[in-house]
């Protein structure tokens, strides 16, 4: 399994390194809140210190929620209820406070490992691949669009931010989310690129309502 540690103290960061490499695990540690947050792609587990030089570690553990579904086990020194509860209310699979047992950790990450495993199978890939929207034909298969039988050029990121809410029609997609699936990056600083690629699917479609904008959430494919 690929863990990635989010864990600033070199000490506890080589030792837990180690034990998990002897027990087969591929890890890869960062120290930042933000290295993680570039990283969560390349992980099947994260294991995330709260106390973070950058960023709070449930702050960043907020913005991973948002676009990842990754399990994810909390360290920390502070074991107060508070503190627990925020842990877990922003996302957390399970909590350790520090100092644990290596035992106790593998367990644990084993029994989410399970847990998440058995979520996942009950999800069904959608077997829809065109989708009508009024006049608007929206071709997942062959990425094509058309408007009332008039092909629609797009580019392919403009395809692809159309494709995502496609994918999920009626659902609110956030911006995080789509800059993340699209663009790869979930927190481009002061980005505008979604909003012009919106703006270029509105206008070359001629649809204005086809990407419904519901401020301070995010997008959703029009009715």
């Amino acid at each position: 399994m690929r863990v990635l540690l989010i864990e600033d103290d070199e000490r506890l960061a080589d030792a837990l390194t180690l034990a998990l490499y002897e027990r087969g695990h591929l890890v890869e540690r960062v120290a930042r809140a933000d290295e993680g947050l570039r990283r969560k792609d390349h992980a099947d587990f994260v294991l995330l210190d709260l106390g973070l030089p950058d960023m709070h570690g449930l702050e960043m553990l907020r913005r991973l929620r948002r676009v990842s579904s990754v399990p994810v086990i909390v360290l920390t020194a502070r074991g107060d209820e508070r503190t627990v509860l925020q842990g877990l209310t922003s996302g957390a699979d399970d909590y350790l406070t520090k100092p644990f047992r290596m035992k106790e950790l593998l367990a644990r990450m084993e029994a989410v490992r399970r847990r998440t495993q058995q979520q996942s199978s009950t999800v069904q890939e959608p077997e829809q691949q065109t989708l009508e929207i009024g006049d608007v034909l929206i071709d997942l298969a062959t990425r094509s669009v058309t408007v009332a039988g008039r092909s629609v050029t797009l580019t392919a990121r403009e395809f692809d931010v159309l494709a995502l809410l496609a994918g999920t029609p009626g659902v609110v997609r956030s911006r995080e989310e789509i800059m993340d699936a699209v663009w790869g990056d979930a927190f481009l600083a002061a980005s505008r690129s979604l909003d012009v690629h919106v703006w270029g699917i509105r206008t070359k479609t001629g649809r204005r309502d086809l990407i419904r904008t519901l401020r301070g959430v995010g997008y959703r494919l029009g009715d």
